[in-house]
């Protein structure tokens, strides 16, 4: 089977792999059918066309890099070795640091040694191939991390204790170590070790079990237990080195991977997709940019896809829809070359910072689904989990995939719950206009209840299963069964030797999958023929003895008995042959079942699924399938849940009516219908027909209306309502009418479906039943299409990794109309449908609830789990305020006297002001909901929290502030800090001194906290906008409240110094000017200096290019002209320190014409 070249623009001819002179089709079938002009399958480029390419173009670097992967997508060598192999970096050296002042610090050694026993259990570690770490070397690490940063944290490894906690307490959530410098050094090389390996072609997948982990990293910033972002140094690693254009960040954890996102936002090389708890911004870290609503900037727009969970306890069925519905549908589209997977398990049942109930399985087949991307390059870095044995078992299960083996059943699938119906339809929508896959048509929603007459599948709650499941492995002795039979050739039409279902089908079949070597590999099973008691299960005794009959008849009268029935000729071997194919189907069902084989092929002929009860038709006289199931059913002594897939471009009305009243059978057809006038014809393969009595709901069909329908229409139709509604059932054994005349080049189906789109729809299939899975041969009546169709199942249920697809066109519009019809009318049944409309979206994202993450906290392993009140949030404009008092000097649960009342009034609208996010506050108890947009930051309206709102730079991408009020904290969960722990000092007007916005306190230069604002004209100046009011007025404020003596004004303390201050240039004096507008936009709004280029860029309440600027170049500094306060991105704070003093007094004498008073 061909692989397809990622940047082929022309369709091209399929070749037989060895014989490229062979035919584009069968002689003996194009000479007879009219075959659609240009439904002709595509081939990998050739050396010529190649070359020609290279030569046609002048050789730029994006020219050269396709042309190196043309070259590596050469079918070079047709007998070329299946890619095998997991493998695994498990180095014992990561354990050798922990944090010194706490011993229970959930991110310890303990993790990796619950690891290492679960797998030597199982005895995965003997399957891998074990890698060598390596450690990353600093030019590795500085494709994502500024070199002052690294730096920084190499001199680690020479601090005391006392050192190591003062540096760590300026980060958020972290600790270090003398040796955490090198071991996260050597986890960032694991990763990397594997990147070579798997891109090298050594193996086709691996796991790095390291630590400490990465996705929360930044450029010039720790964060979150993470120093280094192994998987962003990975996949710029993997482009740098290995020219890979495209990568796949997928981000399981259930924290989000802010530092991964910020990364590449402005990126669209790099598909970043993250799921996570988010509970309207209450649970870490508190981003704003965290939610759905944040899709990247600029080129990279659309590359970035947030799927936040809003609430506790989410199961197996809400990821899996989560990537059934987005990432699936938008990755087929991207086509990585790699998949990079930042592998956190702290989702699982039993995690005490996730708490949410997924289970190992569940893990399994998200990786599963993952590894049919990118033609099976996928790497698992571990990131968190820290419930030692939710860890072992799930990192356990996903490398049980990794290595080849079945998804296990999942214990309570369902379908997703109300509030991951809602976060997926959120995404779908923010990400609609970047990808087409994704757009759907206009929907009516319908509450569905009882009076409609149909029995409502009742709503479940949160799940809690009362111990966590243990996956089971099965001990296979094989993995495929094979069931071939030459004397089904004799089944032949002896009037029409140009018939489609002529006996070559099986035989072409059988020599491809000989060719290929596919067949040697299998288990070749000896076929009977079907018992009468088999085929009594599904035919009437009655129509048993008719066809028996014929096998004594002569040939006017078998000519006559054809007749009767539609579209069949009968020869006197036809019964036996029949009677060969539905036992063949059966001996496979009998395999599967023992555990002889995990699943298997039936190449048999004639086909089955047109067959009724008591009538031959379309080719058909027993339906194999459905005598297959029975058997199933038989065999294992209850009512098995058997899923039988019909891909058969012709409708399979026999399988339909044979079971359409049994709902312990779900049949799926996906047909060309072209409204009833399309074989077998009649309304019975429309998509109202849904089944009847015990089985509605359980007949579903996927009626196209026209032809060319190809690879893009069934994936959509897979990620949209097949895979949903089957996850939903969760069968135990997978049955498919594997017809081929959907096929590019079949003169019946006169549709466009590849081998390679065969064999991800295969692939995605083999995550159900516990990876039993049977194909039956029904139709396909061109010899070549079949045969490379089949090959490419087989080679899929071998556990071969599908390859990568041509680049896909969007779905046909009259294809998604046939999709949503169906989707409509069985959402009544299924409520793994109901991705709808949510009526308030706001509710899921706005100032209401999102806010900015909490200050460091005196205890830093509390922080990363703490989940803040849903009450009493509010929006500040910044992300992050910095104490720099020790532990020591802060009281947590102090409490905040009322903050004084001071007037700032601003000319700018509410509207416009509420539009740039500046203290939106919610609406509390203790006001009756009626609490203005700007509250008094009292201790009763906020918790004994007082927020500075400045007109400063905050950090990336509306990253907000949230607040806890301090009785609501538990035993468990101690209290931040507040965030103006040391400012409680009286301010009188001797202290005003220059720009009013400033306040010297002590020496320091000290921002206020802006005021109550009374009403809609008093928005806050700094944050809405920067416009200075009156002087007079604010000062005269301050002089009532110092004369009166009531109240006290708070300030932020600024950091007295900060890690970054080395990056900050020398102040070219001549050239600055504070009246300069933006370089990007133009605006002389609120501007900020870039302390390293001295580029000016506007605030992110304008148009955010200062944020941008610092995401493209990594600087951190950046100074305000409005009031001189600097801002550090990595710190996430403001910085006052001597070297920032010449630049200040210079921009100071350039706003104001005089020194800058008391410049220390």
């Amino acid at each position: 089977m061909s692989s397809t070249g990622q940047d082929s623009t022309t369709t091209r001819h399929r070749r037989s792999r060895h014989n490229p002179q062979s035919p584009l089709h069968d002689s003996s079938v194009t000479s007879k059918r009219n075959i659609k002009k240009g439904a002709v399958p595509r081939s990998s480029p050739n050396l010529a066309e190649v070359k020609k390419k290279g030569k046609m173009k002048k050789l730029s670097q994006a020219v050269e890099d396709d042309l190196i992967m043309g070259l590596q997508e050469l079918d070079m060598n047709s007998e070329a070795k299946v890619l095998v192999g997991t493998g695994l970096v498990f180095d014992e050296q990561l354990n050798e640091f922990h944090c010194l002042w706490d011993e229970s610090f959930p991110e310890r050694p303990e993790r990796l040694h619950a690891i290492k026993e679960q797998l030597i259990q199982e005895g995965l570690l003997d399957r891998c191939v074990s890698f060598q770490a390596r450690f990353a070397e600093k030019e590795e690490l500085m494709l994502v991390h500024s070199l002052e940063f690294i730096d920084l944290m190499e001199t680690t490894q020479y601090m005391s204790e006392r050192e190591l906690q003062v540096l760590a307490d300026t980060y958020d959530s972290v600790y270090l170590h003398p040796n955490s410098y090198t071991c996260t050094c050597l986890a960032s090389g694991s990763v990397l070790r594997l990147v070579d390996a798997v891109l090298g072609a050594e193996i086709r997948n691996g796991m790095a079990i390291i630590r400490p982990p990465g996705h929360h990293a930044q450029r010039s910033h720790m964060d979150g237990y993470c120093m280094f972002n192994h998987v962003a140094v990975a996949a710029r690693y993997a482009q740098k080195k290995h020219r890979i254009r495209r990568v796949l960040i997928v981000d399981w954890d259930v924290h989000h991977g802010q530092g991964t996102q910020f990364t590449f936002d402005q990126d669209p090389s790099v598909l970043y997709f993250s799921i996570h708890r988010y509970e309207q911004g209450r649970f870490w870290p508190h981003l704003k940019a965290s939610n759905w609503s944040t899709t990247g900037f600029g080129p990279g727009q659309g590359y970035t896809i947030n799927v936040p969970w809003n609430q506790v306890g989410m199961r197996d069925a809400d990821y899996i829809a989560a990537f059934l519905h987005i990432l699936l549908p938008v990755a087929f589209k991207f086509q990585p070359q790699l998949v990079l997977v930042a592998a956190g398990f702290d989702a699982l049942q039993g995690d005490p910072k996730g708490e949410m109930a997924a289970t190992p399985a569940g893990f399994a087949h998200l990786t599963h689904l993952l590894m049919g991307l990118a033609g099976g390059k996928l790497i698992l870095s571990l990131e968190g989990g820290y419930n030692l044995r939710s860890l072992a078992e799930g990192v356990s299960a996903s490398l049980h995939i990794l290595l080849g083996d079945p998804c296990p059943m999942l214990e309570s699938p369902g379908a997703p719950c109300p509030s991951a119906q809602a976060s997926i339809y959120c995404t779908l929508e923010a990400l609609e206009p970047f990808w087409e896959v994704l757009v759907r048509p206009a929907e009516t929603p319908k509450e569905y209840s009882a009076e409609d007459g149909v029995q409502e599948i009742k709503e479940e709650g949160p799940w809690e299963p009362p111990v966590l499941p243990i996956p089971t492995w099965p001990l296979l002795q094989a993995r495929t069964g094979l069931v071939y039979d030459q004397r089904m050739m004799s089944h032949c039409n002896i009037w029409d030797s140009h018939h489609p279902e002529t006996p070559q089908r099986i035989l072409r079949i059988m020599c491809h999958l000989e060719e290929l070597g596919l067949s040697e590999r299998c288990v070749t099973l000896p076929v009977r023929p079907a018992t009468e008691a088999e085929l009594l299960t599904c035919h009437s005794a009655e129509y048993v003895e008719r066809l028996r009959a014929t096998e004594k008849m002569k040939t006017q009268e078998l000519h006559c008995e054809g007749a009767n029935f539609d579209s069949i000729y009968i020869c006197p071997s036809t019964f036996t042959c029949a009677q060969l194919a539905t036992g063949a189907a059966c001996r496979l069902v009998e395999a599967v079942l023992s555990g002889e084989v995990l699943n298997g092929v039936a190449v048999v002929r004639p086909p089955g699924h047109h067959a009724e009860q008591d009538a031959a038709c379309g080719f058909c006289f027993f339906n194999s399938v459905a005598v297959a199931a029975r058997h199933a059913q038989a065999i294992s002594g209850h009512a098995m849940r058997i899923l039988i897939v019909d891909w058969d471009i012709h409708h399979g009305n026999g399988t339909q009516h044979i079971f359409e009243d049994d709902p312990s059978v779900l049949y799926v057809s996906l047909h060309r219908f072209d409204r009833g006038t399309f074989f077998p014809m009649g309304d019975e393969g429309a998509s109202s027909q849904v089944g009847r009595a015990a089985g509605t709901g359980f007949t579903v069909n996927v009626a196209w209306n026209g032809p060319r329908v190809g690879d893009a229409e069934y994936l959509a139709a897979w990620h949209r309502l097949v895979l949903p509604i089957a996850y939903e059932f969760n069968p135990e054994l997978v049955l498919v009418s594997a017809g081929f005349d959907a096929a590019r080049g079949d003169p019946l189906g006169g549709c466009q479906v590849s081998p390679e789109g065969y064999a991800h729809l295969t692939h995605l299939l083999m995550g159900l039943g516990n990876g039993r899975i049977i194909l039956i041969l029904e139709g396909g009546y061109n010899l070549t299409s079949i045969s490379e169709s089949m090959a490419a199942c087989t080679h899929a249920l071998l556990g071969d990794l599908p390859p990568q697809l041509a680049l896909l066109r969007p779905p046909q519009s009259g294809a998604l109309a046939s999709i949503t019809e169906t989707i409509q009318v069985h959402r009544r049944y299924w409520r793994s449908l109901r991705i709808t409309k949510v009526a308030n979206k706001e509710g899921l994202s706005s100032s209401e609830s999102v806010t900015k993450k909490v200050p460091q906290q005196a205890n830093p392993r509390l922080a990363k789990g703490i989940t803040m009140p849903k009450s009493k949030v509010l929006e500040a404009g910044m992300r992050k305020a910095t104490s720099a008092l020790s532990a020591e000097e802060s009281t947590p649960g102090q409490t905040i006297p009322e903050a004084a009342n001071v007037a700032l009034t601003q000319d700018q609208s509410l509207e416009t002001a509420a539009r740039r996010a500046t203290l939106d506050k919610a609406p509390s108890e203790e006001t009756g909901g009626e609490a203005p947009v700007h509250q008094a930051t009292s201790e009763a309206a906020t918790g004994g929290v007082v927020l500075h709102p400045t007109t400063s730079e905050e950090a990336e991408r509306g990253a907000e502030l949230i607040q806890t009020p301090q009785a609501s904290c538990t035993k468990e969960q101690t209290p931040a800090p507040s965030l103006m722990p040391e400012a409680t000092t009286l301010l009188s007007p001797s202290h005003l001194t220059g720009n009013p916005r400033t306040l010297e306190l002590g020496g320091e230069a000290q921002e206020t906290l802006e005021p109550q604002a009374l009403g809609e004209e008093n928005l806050l100046g700094e944050a809405a906008g920067g416009q200075d009011m009156a002087d007079l007025k604010l000062t005269q404020g301050f002089q009532d409240l110092a004369d009166t003596n009531e109240g006290i004004l708070y300030a932020v303390t600024p950091l007295p110094w900060c890690p970054h201050l080395v990056v900050v240039r020398p102040t070219p004096a001549a050239s600055l000017d504070v009246t300069q507008p933006c370089e990007d936009c133009g605006t002389l709004q609120e501007n900020w200096l870039c302390l390293s280029c001295y580029q000016v860029y506007c605030s992110r309440y304008v148009n955010a290019h200062m944020v941008q600027h610092h995401e493209a170049s990594g600087h951190p500094l950046v100074l305000s002209y409005i009031d001189l306060s600097t801002w550090c991105y990595p710190c996430q704070a403001y910085v006052h320190h001597q070297d920032l003093l010449d630049v200040k007094n210079i921009t100071y004498q350039k706003k104001f014409g005089e020194d800058m008073p008391h410049p220390h």
